[in-house]
């Protein structure tokens, strides 16, 4: 890191790292910084700046999880250039006018799980997108759920849409030995075309909604819950190369959708939004902010 500052190439550090590590190694000397709240008394008073993201002088620094994906961005443009950040974001389904709201909910009904740990299955294939997998997982065990990560590959590791390796925690074969309160499904659409092909998942799914357990979907995977006929009667979002499919069961302007115990999202970078709704819904509004704190996420007033 050292030898990458002195030749004045481009580093950086998210969270805790700017004060942890590198204010140690002298590496934030005549540089504005910022990094997570918890850690921010700890920077240099003159230099410290309050920002999601700051970059001086080839230093990029940033808050934390919640702001993970602009920290990204910003490097994407530092290397590339604005027009592929642009793009990038575009894919990513980040709006700069943020004129989506965070839910609409139909049917209202509380997601009661008999005062017991919640469970959680996320079904994951060759493909899934690593954003949705990785953000729902860790947001979830952030909240105390009982998270469980289920691979319908026949190894427990799985390759990602980007060529992320994730290893799972059980084969779906295994799932089926306990219920779960919710069932989620991440997107991508050769992961979504694998999970379809699960006929142990597709049972799953089946009483899952026979037994009135929540389920749901995130991006291209709402396909999977379509072709199931779990989505009858019901409102949902998803990617909008899946939208259109949908016809009067697709709501658009909302980054989420909630109707009874189906919850849907459009995906990628809607998910840390996903993952919180979950959250409050299963724990209250109280437990869904504290995490929300924590990853330095902005979570709504009402």
């Amino acid at each position: 890191m050292c030898k990458q500052a002195e030749e004045n190439r481009l580093y950086g550090a998210i969270c805790a790292a700017p004060a942890v590590t590198l204010l140690p190694w002298g590496l934030l000397k005549k540089k504005k910084i910022t990094c997570h709240p918890a850690f921010f008394d700890k920077l240099p008073t003159f230099w410290a700046v309050k920002s999601n993201i700051q970059v001086s002088k080839g230093l990029t620094t940033s808050r934390g999880p919640a702001t993970t994906y602009q920290f990204a961005l910003s490097l994407a443009e530092q290397l590339f250039g604005k027009s592929v950040a642009k793009e990038v974001a575009e894919l990513l389904l980040m709006r700069t006018d943020d004129d989506n709201a965070a839910k609409k909910e139909f049917n209202k009904v509380e997601w009661s799980v008999d005062h017991h740990t919640p469970s959680v299955l996320i079904p994951i294939a060759h493909g899934s997108e690593e954003i949705e997998v990785v953000t729902m997982v860790d947001i979830l065990r952030r909240a105390k759920a009982n998270v469980t990560v289920a691979s319908v590959e026949k190894s427990l590791e799985v390759l990602a849409s980007q060529g992320t390796k994730i290893v799972a925690d059980i084969l779906i074969s295994d799932a089926q030995e306990s219920a779960h309160d919710l069932i989620i499904l991440p997107g991508g659409t050769a992961g979504a075309q694998r999970l379809s092909k699960s006929k142990v998942l597709k049972k799953l799914l089946k009483e899952q909604n026979s037994a009135g357990r929540i389920y749901g979907a995130v991006c291209s995977s709402l396909a999977i819950l379509h072709k199931q006929g779990l989505l009858k009667d019901k409102r949902a979002t998803a990617h909008p190369s899946v939208l259109d499919k949908l016809k009067d069961q697709a709501i658009n302007g909302a980054k989420v959708v909630i109707d009874g115990k189906l919850i849907t999202s459009e995906g990628l970078a809607t998910v840390t939004v996903l993952a919180l709704i979950i959250v409050s819904k299963l724990y209250g509004n109280g437990r869904a902010r504290s995490v929300a704190e924590g990853l330095v996420f902005e979570y709504p007033k009402k």
